[in-house]
């Protein structure tokens, strides 16, 4: 009888365990359920444009519902940031680095970032809008530094091998692949339109796809490769 009673006594919390038709539904199915439609309404109209009455009404759920699982609208965009970037880690988990040579590690690992990218365009607008607010809801985030991490230490695990057997220059950080990467994916989807429109030629189309995808292992490899210029 305990669970019932707490569920009389707390109305949200039995209303998460049904939805507008009365069913039994599952939470954290819920949960992914408004992620995903609020990803899309934050991307397409930022923090401040995105109601929540709107996110609401195209998930099986109720505004009450999501103030249930993420506080307010601010709680909720963090968690869409959160989960945004967890995708990403995640995607680059599931490469077995450590059975590749450092040259083929390095390629997949920058794949999987232009791959992810392409895929979600929707996470390149978060990143976008999130830098206009300098960053501040992804700082208020607790651990999502230490989140990332992994990314950085893959390349790391990486480049220490290739240094090994004489592949890669010694004087290149995993940050600073990391940042190669990123800034290549990035920039052929955040930016397809205005450059399309200035040069009519469309980065993310799927006829040079297979081109660019090359590119960007052969740019970030003849990198590696590269001898240090001296400084004078």
């Amino acid at each position: 009888m305990a669970p019932a009673e707490t569920d009389q006594k707390d109305p949200a919390k039995k209303a998460a365990g049904r939805n507008r038709t009365g069913r039994t539904r599952n939470p954290e199915r819920t949960r992914e359920d408004i992620l995903r439609v609020a990803t899309a309404e934050f991307a397409d109209k930022g923090l401040s444009g995105a109601r929540i009455d709107e996110i609401a009404a195209k998930t099986a759920t109720t505004k009450r519902m999501l103030y249930y699982y993420f506080g307010d609208k601010e709680g909720l965009y963090r968690a869409v940031l959160a989960n945004a970037y967890q995708e990403i880690r995640y995607e680059e988990a599931q490469v077995d680095i450590d059975h590749l040579d450092p040259e083929d590690a390095i390629r997949a690992v920058a794949e999987i970032t232009f791959d992810h990218h392409e895929a979600h365009p929707d996470f390149i607008r978060l990143v976008s809008i999130e830098n206009t607010h300098r960053g501040e809801n992804l700082a208020a985030i607790e651990g999502m530094a230490e989140t990332q991490q992994p990314a950085i230490e893959t390349l790391e695990r990486i480049l220490v091998r290739g240094r090994e057997q004489g592949l890669f220059r010694a004087d290149v950080s995993s940050l600073d692949v990391h940042i190669l990467i990123s800034s290549y994916c990035v920039f052929r989807i955040a930016n397809r339109y205005t450059f399309g429109t200035l040069f009519d030629w469309d980065p993310a189309a799927p006829e040079h796809r297979s081109h660019l995808r090359t590119m960007l292992g052969d740019v970030v490899l003849s990198y590696l490769r590269s001898r240090p210029r001296r400084v004078n």
